[in-house]
């Protein structure tokens, strides 16, 4: 029977993606099947699961999905040995208002599904409190179990030693002391880590990052502390409507900000994927039903983009007939123009109105319920989406039919409405789930 864990910590940047990267492949050299999962709305940890197990993550989220859901996706993990679940932001950090079974936090996934947490935490500038950190979050909600603790950037053998003797005192397990080691720090960009499938040497980052954390923490022990785990029959799946039978999907280093479990729940309910390429200058499929452009990084690339004629003019070409949607960045791409860090209008497809600026930074973040005031593809006006959004571009015009009435996770009205016109329509938020 497999066993389960949580990897969680005090807040975000402590090092939770290194060393559950480091913990799979390690385990993963031994000759364990390694499952991995993250908690919360992020599309690029997924990724690196995969690279560091060679077995697909998906996202598992209390606020937008329903228990049945959770419980449908952790069960591919049935097969494998250790099942680690890695967390976002802080332990218990989630939103004010409660979704669908959570607010999105952490710790819903390990009290519903009853996975110890380990812990990790970066005691720079402090010692004895970091004891007093762990102990709180230990004690704060009594669902939730504490298997135990990695320190993460100790500064010397002593400083360590202050500290493992203040979290023995305080009865909380230490499995083992990371000292500073930046060769194993992942390269970041504005909105997360690169993605993996942009690092070349990823295989062999993620190979360094498991010997050093076997050379430190006792692999063993934590496995030991996992819990034996049942799975509980889903008595649902995933409450998920495909957008068309034949699905034209951009995918490239632009275009790839998607879950994992919407393209298996499209594949599930009987839809074909055709993927194509935006920046190597690709057209849609001229077989698809339908077009949809994700999120990813249209602002690295908006030069490229703008002189992709043929991409532009044949996706024009599409939309004469067929529905096209496109989310976060590939809104923007649909958009009238985009404006780059060094405020430089980029054309781009104009089949909405929307103009958008990069230079004008300001972060969007935050959990969306929509209820559809138009349509799009897959989905009938009065229809209620649960997704969410994080962004930098500001919004110069939205001037198209506003797709949706859209409020944030405390139910206040949000300006970022999307933008339907004909056959086109597009959102800021990434679809997660139906609200059903």
């Amino acid at each position: 029977m497999p066993a389960g864990l949580v990897i969680s910590a005090p807040a975000s940047g402590v090092g939770k993606t290194t060393l559950t990267l480091a913990l799979a492949r390690a385990w993963r050299h031994r000759g364990l099947t390694v499952q991995c999962f993250k908690s919360g709305p992020d599309y690029i940890d997924p990724a690196f699961h995969a690279a560091a197990t060679g077995r697909a993550s998906v996202n598992i989220d209390s606020w937008a999905m329903d228990r049945g859901t959770i419980l449908h996706l952790v069960g591919r993990g049935t097969d494998a040995d250790i099942v680690l679940a890695e967390g976002s932001m802080g332990l218990f950090d989630g939103v004010a208002a409660r979704g669908v079974c959570g607010t999105g936090a952490t710790a819903d996934i390990a009290e519903m599904l009853g996975w110890p947490v380990l812990l990790v935490i970066d005691p720079s500038g402090q010692a004895q409190t970091a004891a007093a950190i762990a102990a709180g979050l230990r004690d704060y909600r009594p669902g939730v179990r504490l298997a135990g603790v990695v320190l993460n950037r100790v500064a010397s053998p002593r400083h360590e030693d202050l500290v493992r003797r203040a979290l023995n005192d305080s009865g909380i397990a230490v499995f083992g002391a990371l000292p500073r080691h930046a060769e194993i720090s992942l390269p970041k960009r504005h909105l997360g880590l690169v993605q993996a499938e942009e690092q070349a040497e990823i295989g062999k980052l993620i190979d360094e990052a498991a010997r050093f954390v076997a050379g430190h923490v006792d692999l063993d022990a934590v496995l030991r502390s996992a819990a034996v785990w049942s799975p509980q029959p889903a008595a649902s799946g995933l409450n998920v409507t495909p957008p068309g039978q034949r699905i034209a999907l951009a995918r490239d280093a632009a275009f790839s900000f998607v879950y994992p479990h919407m393209l298996e729940a499209w594949r599930a309910a009987g839809a074909e994927i055709v993927p194509f390429s935006p920046l190597a200058d690709e057209t849609p499929d001229a077989s698809a039903d339908v077009c949809w452009l994700p999120g990813g990084y249209p602002e690295l690339h908006a030069g490229r983009i703008a002189s992709n004629v043929r991409f532009r003019s044949g996706l024009r070409a599409f939309a004469e007939t067929r529905p096209v949607h496109g989310e976060c960045g590939g809104y923007m791409v649909l958009g009238a123009g985009l404006t780059d860090a060094e405020s430089v209008r980029h054309e781009m497809t104009g089949l909405l109105g929307l103009e958008t600026s990069f230079a004008k930074r300001r972060m969007h973040l935050g959990y969306r319920l929509a209820a559809l005031a138009a349509p799009m593809p897959g989905h009938r006006p009065g229809t209620r989406l649960r997704g969410h959004e994080f962004h930098y571009s500001t919004i110069l015009a939205q001037p198209d039919t506003p797709l949706a009435v859209v409020h944030d996770a405390t139910g206040a009205v949000i300006a970022e409405t999307g933008s339907q016109r004909g056959h086109v329509s597009g959102t800021f938020f990434h679809l997660i789930a139906e609200d059903r």
